[in-house]
């Protein structure tokens, strides 16, 4: 069994030199490495690598994600500190790896964005200039009116599952569930706009309800590149994509009656954890709602 120097930063510059001759590493990931092994010996000090433990470990991750770095960052740190420490026991005796075990701090679930309803307004409320975008214009009020998902706009078809007279849809979500939806009279307008239009692009035997100028089903690369015009010829010039319009209804809609179940049923969402990631509600609505509904925060009472 080869020996290792005493100091921790020549058993640093070995376990390196062994990634370089014996595991063929590049460049790249020496450097990476011996950035976060730099790091591991500056938190450790005065320590040694055999009296680093695991709880020691885990509060040295809690420092540098205290300090500001990402959790990503922190994981990259631990897997280069694992790395090291699964060497010095492979290949050098020692007792244990501290670094096994210990995960990074979770990293946020970025929100998908959303647009405001004025937003909103601008873009649903302008004029389609041709019979495409009289599709378009339906297809984007869908969206919005029902918070059904791309997928399962782009699979209704003409058939007793879409019921303007009552304002609503039946679709299919995810692991095969179906649920109804609702349709709001803009989009449930928009679409008795398209319909007319629609008879004359397709074959009698196409059920789809969104076609294209040939007469097939539209796909989902279709419809982002026709939100994507429509954006650029009557909105603002910001990105936007179908699931911005679904999340904007989500966040419209929990705004404004603040029933968390409510928007879960219309989401699809098999759980409440899911729509509470997925919607968001600033701080003064919170204030609000808790001011106005919540016995003790009443004045006067």
């Amino acid at each position: 069994m080869a020996s290792l120097p005493s100091d921790f930063a020549g058993q640093i510059d070995a376990y390196l030199d062994y990634l370089a001759s014996q595991r063929r590493a590049s460049e790249h990931t020496l450097t990476n490495y011996r950035r976060e092994l730099r790091r591991l010996v500056e938190l450790a000090d005065p320590a040694g690598p055999d009296d680093i433990t695991a709880p020691r470990i885990r509060a040295m991750a809690g420092r540098l994600h205290a300090g500001g770095l990402a959790p990503r960052s922190v994981a990259r740190a631990l897997s280069a500190w694992r790395g090291f420490f699964r060497w010095r026991v492979r290949l050098h005796g020692a007792a244990i790896n501290p670094v096994e075990g210990i995960r990074p701090p979770k990293a946020p679930r970025p929100l998908p964005k959303s647009l405001g309803p004025d937003a909103v307004g601008q873009l649903l409320d302008a004029s389609p200039d041709d019979e495409l975008e009289i599709r378009d214009r339906a297809m984007f009020e869908l969206l919005y009116s029902s918070g059904m998902r791309l997928a399962e706009m782009l699979s209704i078809d003409l058939d007793a599952r879409l019921d303007l007279a009552a304002g609503e849809a039946t679709v299919t979500g995810k692991r095969g569930k179906t649920r109804v939806v609702p349709i709001g009279r803009a989009a449930v307008g928009a679409l008795q706009a398209w319909l007319p239009v629609r008879a004359q692009l397709v074959p009698a035997q196409e059920r789809a309800l969104f076609v294209t100028r040939t007469g097939s089903r539209m796909s989902q690369a279709a419809v982002r590149g026709r939100l994507n015009r429509w954006v650029q010829r009557h909105g603002q010039g910001a990105h936007v994509h179908p699931h911005m319009l679904r999340h904007s209804f989500a966040s419209h809609v929990l705004q404004s009656s603040g029933d968390l179940r409510a928007v879960q049923e219309m989401l699809g969402h098999a759980s409440i954890q899911s729509t509470q990631v997925y919607t968001h509600l600033d701080f003064q609505h919170l204030a609000k709602v808790y001011d106005s509904a919540h016995p003790r925060a009443r004045k006067g009472k």
